[in-house]
């Protein structure tokens, strides 16, 4: 049995990736609540929907983010 190293290029990549998922996890909940503090505001619904396209986009990075992780750690998946 041989043991496969970790592509450390592939893990940095994913820790960087993590960080950008960290900060969109803090700013998606701040963007949604001024929108909602804002409501008699013209710009209520654009601040809102960025804030919900901040949201889903953290959840994105997130599952792509820990995608690249396994795949630095564990290696790709061999297809038949």
């Amino acid at each position: 049995m041989s043991q496969k190293r970790t592509d450390k290029d592939l893990l940095v990549k994913g820790i960087k990736h993590i960080a950008y998922t960290i900060a969109l996890m803090f700013l998606a909940p701040g963007v949604i609540y001024q929108a909602f503090k804002n409501e008699g505001h013209p710009l209520y619904w654009p601040v809102l929907i960025l804030g919900f396209i901040f949201a889903i986009a953290a959840i994105l990075l997130a599952f792509y983010s820990l995608r690249l992780i396994m795949e630095s750690i564990f290696g790709r998946r061999k297809t038949n």
